[in-house]
């Protein structure tokens, strides 16, 4: 497979309380960190309600992060088609692939808050095959036909995009949760998939399976997938150790996840932590646990892992949440940086292949120290020079590839 690539999920998941206006600032901040940190994909969510994930036009946020960054990619994650009209849809995601020089990554969903669909009186049942629907038709817009189609939620009347993706081909991603309909859908349209629900222990669990879904629906429509279209996401947080991880998520952990996840979506089966300490050994360190609280060795781990588990992905994104306070949480992702890509990717194999070598072949980097030691022998001012230097302790010959040069330091040292 391809080199493994690194994201950010913001969903966001925002605690109540702070000012909206510098919440959105910092979440613009945050793409721009991720940018210069070299994270390859930057993803934003569409929700209406629960007072916590709050941000309603991804497309927005998006466009924002676009003028502050160079080369992170810019994913949907996900707009909710059934909420929107496909043409409507069609001509933002063309016009933010302008405006960000073609970074757009098209991420789809049915909607994952019941509360949302019910205040735009869409019938949950219903979901799933509008986003259906609604994937045939924006595929046709940005293919360049004209589209004539009647819907009970739509209607189309040679309706043609005046403008097409500035990619020649807009990538386009369909979100999977437990069910296999996410996977299905991929399958049957030729698109990547965002598995949202890796992020659960059920959904850890249904992962090895899930990928056989999408095959088996490509297979019966003709379509090609490739697993490293596959993103998976993980939750963590990483410090330099374990305890430092643990001190610095633990209260914010346990609030999410007692007042969202319990208190609000109200989750069947999810305890009430009764403490920080419970709440990430729950959560990071209990069998099957959807979380890394640790290091960054932690996460390596973790990350191997879950790719073998999987059968393989191409792409890991990791979780935005606030469970440690703004300057931790940026640490952690400047560690994931600076110590877990580069391993995940194989970027250190050369510097380590190339110590080993040095180290193992000593001998053969002998005559490079006797070349040395020559020139500076044959030259009269140099040789006394290098000696009296080498009485007066201002001189070190300290060069491994160069020991014999040391010897004839040491017996200047003696007075030879």
């Amino acid at each position: 497979m391809a080199r493994m690539k690194f994201g950010a999920f913001l969903a966001p998941h925002h605690p109540i309380g702070e000012h909206p206006m510098l919440q959105m600032r910092n979440d613009i901040k945050f793409g721009a960190h991720l940018d210069a940190l070299g994270f390859d994909e930057f993803w934003v969510g569409e929700h209406h309600s629960t007072g916590w994930e709050v941000i309603a036009s991804p497309e927005l946020l998006l466009a924002a992060v676009g003028e502050r960054t160079e080369n992170i990619r810019l994913g949907t994650g996900v707009v909710s088609l059934p909420y929107h009209h496909p043409f409507t849809i069609a001509q933002r995601m063309v016009q933010l692939d302008h405006q960000t020089r073609g970074r757009v990554i098209f991420g789809t969903g049915p909607g994952a808050l019941p509360s949302d669909a019910h205040m735009l009186g869409i019938d949950p049942m219903t979901q799933r095959d509008r986003q259906d629907e609604a994937i045939g038709v924006i595929r046709r817009l940005f293919a360049g036909e004209r589209v004539t189609q009647k819907s009970d939620w739509f209607t189309l009347q040679d309706a043609r995009l005046q403008l097409f993706p500035l990619q020649e081909e807009m990538p386009m991603v369909a979100a999977s949760s437990v069910s296999p309909s996410g996977m299905t859908l991929a399958g049957k349209y030729g698109m990547g998939v965002l598995s949202i629900g890796s992020n659960s222990n059920a959904g850890l669990a249904a992962l090895p399976t899930q990928w056989g879904f999408a095959e088996q629906a490509a297979a019966k429509s003709g379509k090609a997938i490739d697993r490293k279209d596959w993103r998976v996401l993980m939750s963590w947080h990483i410090a330099e150790t374990r305890e430092e991880a643990r001190a610095q998520a633990g209260q914010g952990l346990m609030h999410w996840h007692n007042e969202y996840t319990v208190g609000t979506l109200m989750r069947p089966g999810a305890p009430v932590f009764k403490s920080p300490d419970e709440a990430v050994d729950l959560t990071a360190f209990a069998d099957g646990a959807a979380a890394v609280i640790g290091t960054p060795d932690d996460l390596i781990a973790a990350i191997r892992k879950l790719h073998d588990s999987a059968g393989g992905f191409g792409v890991v994104l990791g979780f935005v949440h606030d469970w440690a306070n703004r300057e931790n949480t940026n640490r952690s992702w400047e560690l994931v940086a600076r110590y877990v890509i580069p391993e995940i990717q194989g970027l250190l194999e050369g510097y380590r292949t190339s110590r080993q070598y040095v180290v193992e072949h000593r001998d053969v980097f002998t005559r490079a120290g006797e070349a040395v030691l020559s020139k500076i022998m044959s030259h009269e001012g140099a040789a006394a020079a290098l000696k009296e230097g080498m009485q007066a302790g201002s001189v070190s010959l300290n060069s491994p590839n160069a020991p014999d040069l040391n010897k004839a330091a040491e017996a200047m040292k003696a007075g030879k």
